[in-house]
């Protein structure tokens, strides 16, 4: 149901800003934003870069004029937590998908993940998922997808600028990964897969870096369920004079 500030409980809120939440698990990004417009009848609210329902991390929420800035904030780097899976493919190169394919990974050495990870960094050609929102002759891949359909999608030039492998445990290697707009990184373990011969998938997402947003400014869920709208006003506020005191080279 959209959402009608002239029926809400609460007046509406019309500040302008950026708030940075905590996306939970399971819930898409839109739920976050729908959240935050009844919570605090919120007229206008935008998010800046999807996060898949299985991923966690931040979400940059802009309101009033600042949903005029979605584009710019959406266009920065990215910083990701993750945790890569050696031997299994699935249809969503992630675990929320169908297993389509187990492989032997014993061949596979803590050392040559590492080197052929290293070896996606730079700029690199990522062909979108079919379970994506990319549109292909008007129509979204994971709606497709849905219907069993698969259709050539052209290769995107991404750039990868930094990988850093945390720890090994095979099957499973965590790493942090800095990458540009558009970087897919289900589509990047699933392609680390493929070059090593074994198949890969997205074990686990955290975005913990947006442009120069933080994960560790970024507020839960749960924590803004007792927010009032005073509060909400106050940590944008905050936000504001922490992050972007140079107003004057924002223009609505």
């Amino acid at each position: 149901m959209r959402h009608n500030p002239r029926k809400h409980r609460l007046p509406p809120f019309e500040k302008n800003g950026i708030i940075l939440v905590d996306k939970p698990a399971g819930w898409t990004s839109h739920d976050v934003v729908g959240f935050v417009r009844a919570r605090f009848n919120a007229v206008k609210a935008g998010h800046c870069g999807t996060l898949d329902p299985a991923a966690t991390g931040l979400l940059v929420i802009v309101l009033g004029k600042f949903t005029k800035l979605s584009q710019k904030f959406s266009g920065e780097d990215k910083v990701y937590s993750a945790t890569i899976l050696l031997g299994t493919e699935t249809d969503s190169q992630d675990m929320d998908g169908t297993v389509t394919r187990t492989a032997d990974f014993s061949h596979v050495s803590e050392q040559m993940l590492r080197d052929t990870m290293a070896s996606f960094v730079g700029e690199i050609q990522q062909t979108p998922p079919m379970v994506s929102a990319v549109k292909v002759d008007g129509e979204r891949l994971y709606e497709l997808a849905r219907q069993g359909i698969e259709v050539e999608r052209e290769a995107k030039t991404v750039n990868i600028h930094s990988i850093d492998v945390e720890s090994v445990e095979l099957p499973k290697a965590d790493f942090t990964v800095h990458c540009s707009k558009g970087t897919y990184v289900r589509t990047l373990c699933s392609d680390i897969g493929a070059k090593l011969g074994c198949g890969a998938a997205l074990f686990r997402l955290n975005r913990i870096q947006s442009g120069d947003f933080l994960l560790k400014d970024a507020y839960s869920v749960e924590e803004m369920k007792n927010w009032t709208q005073e509060d909400l006003a106050d940590h944008m506020d905050f936000l504001l004079h922490k992050k972007l005191s140079q107003m004057d080279k924002f223009s609505f």
